[in-house]
C-alpha cells in the first residue's frame, strides 16, 4: 500500500510529538480561530503568531522549507478574495478605466486582502504541523475525547483509510491497461478524445464496483472481529503536566498576539 501520497506524519522523537493529541488539536484550532479574529493590518500580531509556528517547527525537529512549500497550497484559494481590493471602501491607490466602468483599488482593500492571504498561509502551516506530528489514529482518538460526533469521526476514519485502497485499485487498473495495450508511436495520442473518454469512464466504473465490493468484505470482517464503531490505539492518552503546560503557554501566546493586534 502506497501511503506517501496522503500520510503526512513524520516520525520524530521530539517534545511536540510526545504531546497528547488532544492538546495539539486544541492548540491548532485555537491558533486558527485567533488568526481569524486578528484585525486587518496587524502585522506585528501576525508575526507573533507565525513565531509560534516557527517555534513548533524547531521543537518538532521538522524541515521549515518543506512546511513552507506545502503551505503554499492555500494561496490559490485565498486569491478568490482579490476582488476585495476593488470593492472595499477606502483611500484610492489607483484607478483604471475599462469601457464605461471605472475600477478603483483602495488602500484599505489592499490591506484586507494581504491580511486574508497571511491568515490563510499561517493557519495552513499550523494544520500541516498537526498532521506532521500526530499519527492519524491518535488524531481520531483525540477527536472522540473532545466530544466530536462519533458518526463524523467514523466517516473521516474510513475516508482516510480507503483513500489508500482506492489508490491501489486505480494503480492496478492502470497497470492492467498498460499490460494489455500497445505503446503508441512517438507523437501520437493513442486514440481519439472520445475513445479516451470512454476508456476512462469504464475504468472509473470498474473502480467504483471494486471499491463497493471490497467495502462490504471489509465491513463484514470488522464486524466479525468485534468492531463497535470506534478504533482503538496503543496510546494511553493520559494528560501529563507537560501537556497542561503546553496548553497554558500556547493560550498565553495567542492572547498576547490578540492584545498586541488591538493596540
Amino acid at each position: 500500500m502506497v501511503t506517501a501520497s496522503f500520510d503526512r506524519y513524520q516520525r520524530r522523537d521530539s517534545i511536540i510529538h510526545r504531546l497528547d493529541a488532544r492538546v495539539k488539536v486544541v492548540i491548532a484550532v485555537l491558533f486558527i480561530v485567533s488568526n481569524v479574529f486578528l484585525p486587518d493590518g496587524a502585522w506585528l500580531a501576525f508575526a507573533i503568531a507565525w513565531a509560534l509556528v516557527l517555534l513548533t517547527v524547531r521543537l518538532a525537529q521538522l524541515a521549515l522549507t518543506s512546511l513552507l512549500k506545502r503551505s503554499l497550497v492555500a494561496l490559490p484559494f485565498a486569491l478568490a478574495a482579490v476582488t476585495i481590493i476593488f470593492t472595499h471602501p477606502g483611500e484610492t491607490l489607483a484607478a483604471w478605466r475599462v469601457g464605461s466602468w471605472t475600477i478603483t483599488a483602495t488602500e484599505a482593500g489592499l490591506v484586507r486582502f494581504a491580511s486574508i492571504m497571511l491568515r490563510s498561509w499561517i493557519s495552513v502551516q499550523m494544520a500541516l504541523l498537526l498532521a506532521a506530528t500526530t499519527p492519524f489514529p491518535d488524531l481520531m482518538h483525540a477527536l472522540r475525547h473532545l466530544r466530536v460526533p462519533a458518526v463524523l469521526i467514523t466517516i473521516i476514519s474510513f475516508m482516510y483509510r480507503y483513500l489508500f485502497v482506492v489508490t491501489d485499485e486505480a494503480g492496478r487498473l492502470l497497470r492492467a491497461r498498460a499490460a494489455r495495450s500497445a505503446r503508441p508511436a512517438a507523437g501520437q495520442g493513442g486514440g481519439s478524445l472520445l475513445w479516451r473518454a470512454r476508456t476512462a469512464g469504464n475504468m472509473v466504473g470498474q473502480l467504483l464496483l471494486r471499491s463497493v465490493e471490497r467495502s462490504e468484505r471489509v465491513y463484514n470482517a470488522m464486524a466479525a472481529r468485534g468492531y463497535r464503531g470506534h478504533f482503538l490505539t496503543m496510546n494511553p492518552h493520559v494528560m501529563s503536566a507537560r501537556d497542561w503546560l503546553a496548553c497554558v503557554v500556547a493560550v498565553a501566546w495567542l492572547v498576547s498576539a490578540q492584545m498586541i493586534g488591538r493596540l
